[in-house]
């Protein structure tokens, strides 16, 4: 269960990497912007699911 939520946050943490390039010569703004948006999608996902996760473990552990 922790590997999965490591793989989670470090799926966010790539979505934030995928925001924050910068514009180079040979990368146009149109695929930076690109880049903005999957990168933002992945953080909201990635952290979607890392708060279910928890939420369940959470339930998990109050019934148990």
């Amino acid at each position: 269960m922790y590997q999965l939520a490591w793989l989670y946050l470090a799926c966010m943490l790539a979505g934030f990497g995928l925001t924050n390039i910068p514009e180079v010569g040979f990368i146009s703004t149109g695929v930076t912007d690109f880049f903005a948006v999957v990168g933002a999608l992945a953080m909201i996902v990635f952290g979607l699911a890392l708060l279910y996760l928890g939420v369940k473990a959470l339930f998990n552990m109050k019934f148990n």
